[in-house]
């Protein structure tokens, strides 16, 4: 099992997804998986455990797949099919990996149709792990999970939350979007997600201020902090340990990431100083309002008829990418700032980044277009990649958003000096 070998179809070809279901509740859940890979025009083929047939039956996955499920290496013997699912595949997901799932997989058993598919395919791996709390910190499974990432295995953190019965904790499946989103990663690039930020604690911002006008009202911006959440997950997926600190986004929590919710541009001030102090790096994704009213009014602003509107006076908001970027003791070893441009009859975007990577201080600047429908409130990012250390731009073409964030994690690791080896 290796997620750096094995290849990837073009284009414009149809990629094979194995998806393999282990023996959890929350197999329930891997439908919409399946379902979202049929409609992205992957070809699916679906292999559950035995067990997992006890809570979501073949019929299911056949109907959500279009193709006929088995367990076991006896069925379609003439085909070798428990040597040919893994040969032709793509890309082997498996979700939920149960604790047991793990193991067996670890010690490289072979034991079922999924078991000896995973140990024939060349191709990536991902894993979606799902089980108690217990279950996932206790020592053997930690020992599993680490040897499986050894191999190139690409294994998630789960995520916290509701378990079954009354318990919380770490152990929940994973969201199927961030389970997809990894998942069309890898087959873009098997290599996009190597664990080499493993050790590393690394800070995001994402979403967008809101500045109070009253109790009704606020000055904000489109940000949906969709790039911010990409960054999140494909920093923490390479191994980082990463706080998120969100700005009125409503999107779910990344698997294993610590989230901090802030509102307004001094709230993300203060929650970035307080975790960017000596991080291995900060990434400033969130969009942070210039501006806010001097005096939020306590009660709802009216309009009366026959006056006109109040007039609002502005005070400029505290430049945290500067404020981060300043040499000093807790200074992030890498700070990276995203400038949102637009062009006009003077400079384009990039001439604007450029000012703006030496105005601000930092050692990467994203620069994005946002004319033309781009950047904000779509699944979908282009971008280039500025350095302070004149190392060449970095240009991202249009893709989805992990697409990008895969390019700045890859930038990060370049910068990090001492860095560990993947574990």
């Amino acid at each position: 099992m290796s997620a750096s070998s094995g290849s990837v179809l073009a284009p414009s070809a149809r990629p094979r997804v194995v998806v393999g279901v282990g023996g959890g509740i929350a197999a329930y859940k891997v439908g919409g998986l399946v379902r979202a890979f049929t409609e992205s025009g992957a070809a699916v083929t679906v292999v559950p455990t035995a067990a997992a047939l006890g809570f979501v039956g073949a019929a299911t996955w056949e109907a959500l797949s279009g193709r006929p499920v088995s367990t076991d290496v006896f069925t379609d013997v003439p085909d070798v099919k428990h040597v040919m699912t893994g040969q032709r595949a793509d890309l082997v997901v498996i979700a939920p990996a149960t604790a047991d799932l793990l193991a067996r997989a670890a010690a490289g058993r072979a034991d079922d149709l999924l078991t000896a598919t995973l140990l024939v395919t060349r191709a990536p791996v991902l894993m979606a792990p799902a089980m108690h709390t217990e279950m996932w910190t206790h020592p053997a499974t930690v020992a599993n999970v680490a040897t499986l990432r050894a191999r190139g295995v690409t294994v998630l953190d789960p995520a916290t939350g509701r378990l079954t019965g009354a318990d919380t904790g770490p152990g929940r499946l994973p969201e199927v979007d961030h389970i997809h989103a990894v998942a069309a990663l890898l087959l873009r690039d098997p290599a996009a997600l190597l664990r080499d930020l493993a050790g590393r604690r690394v800070v995001v911002s994402a979403g967008g201020t809101r500045e109070p006008l009253d109790p009704v009202r606020f000055l904000g911006n489109r940000s949906s902090g969709r790039q911010g959440y990409a960054l999140a997950l494909v920093a923490a997926a390479r191994g980082a340990q990463v706080t998120l600190v969100s700005a009125n986004v409503t999107l779910d929590p990344p698997p294993g990431v610590t989230r901090v919710e802030v509102g307004d541009a001094r709230e993300l001030a203060a929650a970035m100083t307080e975790h960017a102090a000596g991080a291995d790096a900060v990434v400033m994704a969130a969009a942070v309002a210039d501006f806010r009213p001097v005096r939020a009014g306590a009660a709802k602003i009216k309009k009366r008829p026959g006056q006109a509107p109040p007039a609002i006076e502005l005070v400029e908001n505290p430049d945290i990418l500067a404020t981060l970027s300043r040499p000093g003791p807790d200074r992030a070893r890498v700070v990276v700032g995203f400038a949102a441009e637009t062009g006009d009859d003077t400079a384009t975007p990039l001439d604007y980044g450029r000012q703006k990577l030496a105005r601000k201080g930092c050692d990467l600047l994203v620069v994005n277009r946002v004319d033309e429908g781009r950047a904000f409130e779509v699944a979908d990012n282009a971008g280039v990649i500025l350095a302070a250390d004149s190392s060449p731009p970095v240009e991202i073409p249009l893709g989805p958003k992990t697409v990008l964030a895969a390019a700045v994690c890859d930038e990060l690791a370049r910068r990090l000096p001492g860095r560990e080896p993947p574990k």
